[in-house]
């Protein structure tokens, strides 16, 4: 699913401090509210996503809530592959002349990534996180981790762009590119400028949780997959890729001479996700009746179903994710 904002009051909370990171309980909606199009975790209509990386003012209020983000981060790590980490780490062991690791994180929201990845490397990194939204930059700053896999220093600083304008130049030095959630909210344009801009530093790239397509409910419900179909309709809105992105990805790598491994990697809701899965089906469900409003009525009834369910325990979801490995062939710019 696409990594976007649950509903928020425009305020910003006040920011904690150094290494002081709040704990948030969402509310569960109620089952008496009506399907709003693009309610819960989706983007407002004639908005763009925070993982564009564009420049904004600083008034700008964060389009991603944090309570949002941190639902998924426990999923999200239990979702990502594991069997791409030994592939990676056997390139970056293999990088000459490596004092460490450079590790440029992309659309790094509260930094769920380098959580997840940093325990797992060894050496020491500095990990250079990029977000257009600096209060999601100071989350995923005070957040960090600070000790790799064999007890190394893990160091960060944050950076705010737009990966549109990616280039070798600007991964002068890195040792790798991450990013979570990103792909299916770019457009092909702008996955051949991430992939030229890997392949043109000779740094790989680890680009996890990209939307495959896929849901299933259990149990099952004759509009499943119609509200699915109109789902990826949506995430196919104003040229973004959507579930074909991770195939574009693959293309754009391949094309510029890196080999590229894909492995699934699936959320599994179960009872102990509740609050999330409440999240992602108004989320899932919104977006589908923003795209096809003739859907109201029935995803109305169907909601209600599918959030009664959720609270009694009785709903598991599998929503289908791909990860994607894109090793460089290594080049004068990398190091």
């Amino acid at each position: 699913m696409r990594k976007t904002a649950t509903k928020e009051s425009g305020k910003i909370p006040a920011q904690p401090g150094p290494r002081e990171v709040t704990s948030v309980q969402p509310a569960v909606p109620s089952d008496t509210e009506a399907v709003i199009p693009g309610a819960g975790p989706s983007v407002r209509p004639g908005e763009r996503p925070t993982v564009r990386l564009r420049d904004a003012g600083p008034d700008d209020a964060p389009r991603y809530a944090p309570e949002w983000l941190e639902l998924r981060e426990g999923p999200d790590a239990a979702a990502r592959s594991g069997d791409l980490i030994d592939p990676l780490r056997i390139r970056l062991a293999n990088l000459p002349g490596k004092a460490g690791l450079v590790i440029h994180d992309l659309g790094c929201g509260t930094g769920s990534m380098g959580r997840w990845l940093a325990p797992r490397l060894d050496g020491p990194q500095h990990w250079i996180l990029h977000d257009r939204d600096p209060y999601l930059l100071h989350f995923a700053a005070v957040a960090s981790p600070r000790s790799a896999a064999d007890g190394s220093r893990v160091t960060v600083e944050t950076r705010r762009g737009d990966v549109g304008l990616l280039t070798p130049d600007a991964l002068a030095g890195a040792s790798l590119v991450t990013a979570s959630a990103l792909l299916d909210v770019l457009t092909r344009e702008e996955i051949d400028t991430l992939a030229a801009a890997c392949t043109g530093a000779g740094c790989p790239a680890l680009l996890t949780l990209s939307v495959a397509g896929r849901v299933e409910l259990s149990p099952a419900d004759p509009l499943d997959e119609e509200i699915a179909d109109a789902f990826n309709a949506h995430q196919r809105r104003g040229g973004l890729l959507g579930p074909d992105a991770v195939t574009a990805a693959c293309e754009a790598f391949s094309d510029r001479g890196a080999t590229v491994r894909l492995h699934p990697s699936a959320w599994r809701l179960g009872p102990a996700d509740s609050a999330l899965t409440v999240q992602w089906l108004r989320g899932w469900v919104g977006a589908a009746v923003e795209e096809r409003p003739e859907l109201k009525e029935r995803a109305e009834r169907y909601l209600q179903d599918r959030l009664e369910a959720c609270r009694a325990g009785e709903l598991n979801v599998v929503v289908h994710h791909s990860d994607l490995l894109a090793l460089s062939r290594p080049t004068g710019g990398a190091s």
